[in-house]
């Protein structure tokens, strides 16, 4: 027994080496491969004019509702719309103010049919010198909201969360920074999409899970087990791609993509599509198992790693029954409209999920979901070996901190 407080320091310290021999050719692997996919920036050579940019003659103003006046839409709705859609919809004139000045501004029908306009609506119109003292409806004016929902979920993240959340939300912006200022010029500029989307995949979650949950063995332990999943969702969704026919034409922005970027092929950017979009939920369910078995480990720490394999399983068990089904509803609930338009045709339900319209989505929510359960146990078992070569036996306690994170 006095030889083992000697030991276990020995036995943490070639557990880190072999962590470490792992992690650092890793990531120079990733940094090289950064180099050399990044974007030589002749993208912003297909850079398009705002929507809402100005000219010397137009002008694009934000203003506030004054009053509105509902009348019967001149004519109907568009032509090629149903006669029972034109019967019932409504058009608005509404008044509104400015910094400029007080412009009559005619509401679309489908916008007024959508959402009404009310007085004290914030709008965004266009106004211009041969439009007199009337302008035309752009937009609503949505900054206010948005940026109140945006900071209560900053606060509410950082008041549960503390120091951890605020080190999450710094995770989360990094890795749009990876994103937008790698992985789409780089996709753009026509790169490998399987390649951009791994290895941008890759850079985020290695950014995201230190960052967020900082240097240790059970984050380093999620980290592996992430990599692994990745690496086995991008095969995954490389061969449902090209089996499936994914030709990435299922989306209105889709065409304008194509027509805009002709040397993009659209099934590249499903492919890098189907890595993205499983990253949170695979990121979640990595550091849930590390942690899991970690804590398992310190209250038990004489349980043998067969029977902490099993315990952490049973965690991850329930994990997938109720992930599944989140990534299902998640997807359902974005493509919604897409779901009422296709159950509108007169088609076997087989037949509607198999059209372009629906076979990527449902593409997606299988790849997403096969990588993410086959990431559970191989975490698990990584998690498993690290937390049990470097545990110390319950007469020399040391906290669950101290054992968990890297000197």
């Amino acid at each position: 027994m006095h030889n083992v407080p000697s030991t276990i320091p020995a036995t943490r310290k070639r557990v880190i080496t072999w962590l470490v021999s792992i992690l650092i050719p890793l990531g120079a692997v990733l940094l090289v491969a950064m180099v050399w996919l990044w974007p030589s920036g002749t993208y912003q050579q297909l850079s398009l004019d705002d929507p809402y940019g100005t000219t010397e003659s137009f002008a694009v103003e934000s203003g506030s509702v004054s009053s509105v006046l509902d009348r019967a839409c001149d004519g109907g709705a568009e032509s090629g719309s149903p006669t029972q859609v034109q019967e019932h919809l409504e058009c608005q004139t509404a008044q509104v103010a400015t910094g400029q000045g007080t412009y009559e501004v005619e509401i679309p029908a489908q916008v007024s049919a959508s959402t009404e306009v009310v007085r004290g609506d914030s709008v965004k119109i266009l106004v211009g010198e041969d439009l007199a003292d009337t302008g035309v409806f752009v937009d609503f004016e949505r900054t206010v909201p948005v940026g109140l929902l945006a900071g209560l979920y900053a606060v509410v993240v950082v008041v549960v969360a503390r120091w951890r959340g605020v080190r999450a939300i710094g995770g989360l912006i990094l890795s749009f920074v990876v994103l937008f200022g790698f992985m789409i010029p780089a996709l753009l500029e026509g790169g490998p999409p399987f390649w951009v989307g791994l290895i941008g995949s890759m850079l985020i979650m290695l950014v995201v899970l230190y960052f967020a949950h900082g240097i240790s063995l059970r984050t380093t332990t999620a980290l592996l087990g992430t990599f692994i999943g990745l690496l086995l969702t991008a095969a995954l969704a490389a061969w449902a791609s090209d089996t499936a026919y994914l030709m990435g034409l299922g989306e209105e922005y889709s065409y304008m993509l194509a027509s805009m970027v002709p040397e993009i092929r659209l099934s590249g950017i499903v492919l890098t599509g189907l890595l993205v979009a499983g990253l949170g939920v695979l990121n979640d369910v990595t550091i849930t198992q590390s942690s899991a078995v970690w804590e398992i480990k310190a209250a038990q720490p004489h349980i043998s790693p067969r029977d902490l394999f099993a315990a952490g399983m049973r965690i991850g068990r329930d994990h997938i029954a109720s992930t599944v089904y989140t990534i299902a509803f998640a997807y359902a609930g974005a493509a919604l409209p897409m779901l009422m338009i296709v159950s509108l045709y007169d088609r076997s339900l087989l037949d509607s999920i198999m059209a372009a319209e629906m076979v990527e989505e449902v593409v997606r929510i299988l790849v997403g979901s096969v990588g993410l359960v086959l990431a559970i146990p191989i975490t698990t078992g990584i998690a498993v070996a690290v937390a049990n070569a470097v545990a110390e036996p319950k007469d020399q306690p040391r906290s669950v901190e101290t054992v968990s994170h890297v000197h």
